[in-house]
């Protein structure tokens, strides 16, 4: 079966989705502490806690849900179960930004986890649209939706959260609704009716999943693993970086914000357009060797760094891991049929969730030990180390997988069982 064309509107509104739940995501950052000590009642430390609980349940339920999703798309099409996800999205965001108690932004913040997990949707969309040689590129579009919205986020929410505390959450909701009616207009059905499977509550969850997927391909478990530990690697970033700059550095908060835009935007800039020069010269499997080597040159320099054009180099070179998880997820996406594509990136975006539990007490615990005046040794650049060491584990579980992949026979998303 020849890839479906879907249009540029089509692949618009998938860059939406993701665009915009990073943006939801990220301009809530702002106002929360804020909101959560009006909304509970407590002071700032206590309004701190709360939201590390929060952040871990919006995880949990993209764990839950991720699979869910992805699973529906594989049987309704990716159309109705992506306009269903960014419309639930849409009233969540309103329902945050008329809590009148806390408790109804504590399931505003679960249910947003549930529509975010529309990622999976969006990825097989993806998939089943690009030829497999250019998946990695259009995975990276992904990226680069991702990092503009670590850019923008956080910086309209801080500026729409000094005019009304709740606007910021008015403000995602009106554009997951804009995105909804744009998507109802303009994107076409990517799974033709005659490449879907029937939806089974048994694989509705990553485990189940992986276990079918394992039947077309080995390499799947492999790179599934390799993506959940990259994704464990990655996440030192938003868990930590601002805390490690000041510690490391003594920047003020601007210079924090200043640097934290750096990174989104080189990030989006080697995601969305480095990768489509990269890939095609280097192929897959040495972009990913070129992204590790990139996250652990930085590490070092992050290490070493006693200037702030040192950390800007560093946050440079740093960008190219931005081409690891796309490259991987491409090669993934080529060994598991058209049926399954939904199912495969709602196994990952699941495992990968795990990460976002794991990762940020991992290194706040590492730099709170290698920072201060009790640390075990005053090295704050030990989170950096840390994450780099854990990219190689990323990267010999991928080799492993890849090796698997070279001894088989590759499927593309275009053919069916």
């Amino acid at each position: 079966m020849p890839q479906r064309n879907p249009g540029r509107a089509s692949i618009g509104f998938v860059f939406a989705i993701v665009l915009i739940d990073m943006l939801g995501f990220g301009i809530a950052l702002p106002v929360l502490p804020g909101l959560i000590m009006t909304l509970a009642h407590v002071p700032i430390a206590v309004a701190a806690e709360y939201a590390g609980w929060m952040g871990a349940g919006y995880a949990v339920m993209q764990f839950v849900f991720a699979p869910v999703i992805g699973n529906l798309s594989d049987r309704f099409g990716r159309r109705p179960v992506m306009l269903a996800a960014v419309l639930a999205m849409a009233l969540d965001y309103w329902l945050q930004a008329m809590a009148p108690v806390f408790w109804w932004l504590i399931i505003g913040r679960l249910v947003a986890g549930a529509t975010g997990a529309s990622f999976s949707a969006a990825y097989a969309y993806v998939a089943d649209v690009t030829p497999p040689e250019k998946r990695a590129a259009s995975f990276g579009l992904m990226g680069m939706a991702f990092g503009i919205g670590f850019v923008v986020g956080p910086a309209l929410g801080g500026l729409l959260g000094s005019i009304d505390q709740r606007l910021p959450f008015k403000a995602a909701a009106a554009l997951a609704f804009a995105n909804f009616l744009f998507g109802l207009v303009f994107l076409k059905e990517s799974l033709p009716p005659e490449s879907r499977r029937p939806f089974d509550w048994r694989r509705a969850h990553a485990l189940a999943s992986l276990r079918a997927l394992r039947q077309q391909s080995s390499t799947v478990l492999w790179f599934v693993a390799a993506l959940a530990v990259w994704q464990l690697a990655y996440i030192v970033y938003p868990s930590t970086w601002a805390y490690f700059a000041i510690a490391a550095y003594g920047f003020s908060t601007r210079e924090v914000g200043l640097a934290l835009a750096m990174v989104g935007v080189t990030s989006a800039l080697v995601q969305g357009f480095g990768l489509r020069m990269i890939v095609p010269k280097l192929g897959e499997r040495r972009t990913v060797f070129l992204g590790v080597a990139g996250l652990g040159t930085a590490a070092a320099l992050y290490t070493v760094a006693t200037t702030t054009w040192e950390v800007y180099l560093a946050i440079a070179i740093g960008a190219l891991s931005g081409m690891v998880q796309p490259s991987i997820s491409a090669m993934n996406s080529k060994a598991v049929d058209a049926r399954s594509q939904g199912e495969l990136q709602g196994a990952t975006q699941s495992i990968n969730s795990i990460a976002a539990i794991i990762g940020p007490p991992l290194y706040t615990q590492t730099l709170a030990r290698f920072s201060g005046p009790h640390a075990i040794l005053n090295l704050p650049g030990m989170t950096m180390l840390l994450s780099a060491a854990i990219s190689v584990l990323a990267m010999l579980l991928f080799l492993k997988g890849a090796s698997l992949l070279g001894k088989a026979p590759q499927r593309s998303s275009s053919t069916s069982q």
